[in-house]
């Protein structure tokens, strides 16, 4: 693994995909980028299922969002997939997908 990439995740807040997938999700929660991202974030809960998510998914996000796709992916890699910080973001999502208030 290259040098950078530790560096890189090191220099990132732990939380900070998630709370940027809880900000583009509740802008615009009926967009393919949002739907995309929520799927990503439910499936990394179900570890036992093997976290199955289509990766052609990835094509419907920009490069920005991809970003948050990859952190949000890194957080499951890191066992950071649990707490109350995920479930609280979780909820916030669940309510804007559903049509909830955020």
């Amino acid at each position: 693994m290259p040098e950078s990439d530790g560096a890189d995740a090191a220099s990132r807040p732990p939380a900070a995909a998630l709370q940027q997938a809880v900000a583009v999700i509740e802008q615009a929660p009926e967009s393919a980028a949002a739907l995309t991202l929520y799927a990503l974030v439910c499936t990394l809960e179900y570890e036992r299922a093997g976290c199955l998510f289509k990766l052609a998914k990835l094509r419907d996000l920009s490069c920005d969002q991809r970003r948050i796709a990859y952190g949000l992916m890194e957080l499951m890699a890191d066992n950071r997939v649990a707490g109350a910080d995920w479930a609280e973001a979780k909820a916030r999502l669940d309510r804007a997908v559903r049509g909830g208030s955020s």
